[in-house]
């Protein structure tokens, strides 16, 4: 691509290596999700110049931020990028006002002029107020507003936001969301969001990119991501039961134990079966006489979670499912870890596809 940001790279960091290629386009945010070891933070080092690709490239609007082949770097300093971090990072001896004028001081921009830039981003972020105030008087949705507004008043090219509103409790961090949407679709450069919340990533980001043990395993829009989730880890994450199993016409084998009755649709081979656990219904007894579900096996509770209104069953079987249910289901079940159940569902809600993955 011409403009917007391009990775092609390998990072090694100790024992550990990552391996990306992909894209980001002007205006696009990208959410980065993976679990904890899976190469989030080297992709943000290595962006933000602090660890060297091992080979291949980083280019951003077609300038080479970093290239192996050819030695082309880029120190940190000179990178046009905004960094965003979930604990601020916010300079304690200095004022909101200065904290943002710091960002284009250190391009070397005068103090006046930088002071008059840094104190339009207040007004923009709606932090006039608190010009003169230090970080410590600061809540952790007004510490964090700062800490955007300093991020953009640098005019970065790329925007990288690491964890953002982890720091922040439920009801800032909501507002803070709202907030964090509309600026970054002003931000006309690509920007990157790094990020453990599912929800945080379906509501910010055009696009996901899913990393596992240093490599791709999904990306797509948050729809597709969420609809048909790659791995176990991505099932986890948007809340759905996943199976990796062979299809042969209405069937599906799973090497575990167990399997599906599923639509015919002359499938053969490897398939992954998403199954949302609201679609599963528990019983006490083996359903009797006809019944609409093709899907039908025994289990026992292990383990009960309250979710606001509804509660997930984890239950052990062949093969084993996650399942939502009322409180009052639960008590009128009497619903307990070791509780004997019957699973039942529905072959039109199984969703059957490759296990390929772009």
């Amino acid at each position: 691509m011409t403009g917007g940001l391009a990775v092609d790279a390998t990072v090694r960091r100790g024992g550990f290596l990552l391996g990306l290629a992909f894209a980001v386009a002007p205006g696009e945010v990208l959410g980065v999700l993976g679990p904890n070891g899976a190469g989030k933070t080297t992709l943000l080092r290595a962006l933000a110049g602090l660890t060297p690709v091992s080979s291949g490239h980083l280019t951003l609007d077609g300038v080479a931020l970093d290239d192996a082949s050819t030695g082309a770097f880029l120190e940190p300093s000179q990178r046009p990028v905004g960094l965003v971090f979930q604990n601020y990072r916010l300079f304690p001896h200095l004022s909101v006002l200065e904290n943002v004028a710091f960002a284009q001081r250190s391009r070397g921009r005068g103090r006046a002029p930088a002071r008059a830039a840094a104190a339009t981003w207040l007004e923009t972020f709606g932090l006039t107020e608190l010009a003169e105030r230090k970080p410590a008087a600061l809540s952790g949705g007004q510490a964090q507003r700062v800490a955007l507004a300093r991020a953009l008043a640098g005019e970065p090219g790329l925007l990288l936001l690491d964890e953002p509103l982890s720091a922040l409790d439920a009801r800032t961090r909501l507002e803070v969301q709202s907030e964090l949407r509309r600026h970054l679709a002003d931000f006309a450069g690509p920007s990157l969001l790094v990020t453990h919340d599912p929800l945080e990533a379906l509501v910010l980001a055009d696009r996901l990119l899913v990393i596992e043990e240093g490599a791709v395993v999904q990306q797509g829009t948050p729809a597709e991501v969420a609809r048909r989730p790659a791995t176990d880890y991505v099932a986890r994450l948007v809340g759905l039961n996943l199976y990796a199993g062979s299809v042969d016409g209405e069937r599906v084998s799973l090497p575990g134990g167990g399997g599906f009755v599923v639509p015919d649709h002359g499938r053969r081979g490897e398939v992954l079966v998403a199954v949302r656990p609201s679609s599963v219904v528990v019983s006490n007894q083996a359903p009797a006489g006809p019944t609409s579900a093709r899907n039908t096996w025994p289990g026992t509770v292990t383990g009960l979670t309250m979710l606001t209104d509804r509660v997930r069953l984890d239950i052990e079987g062949a093969p084993p499912v996650l399942a939502d249910v009322t409180p009052a289901s639960v008590a009128e079940l009497s619903l307990a870890p070791g509780a004997a159940v019957w699973v039942s569902v529905k072959a039109t809600d199984l969703d059957v596809y490759g296990s390929g993955q772009p």
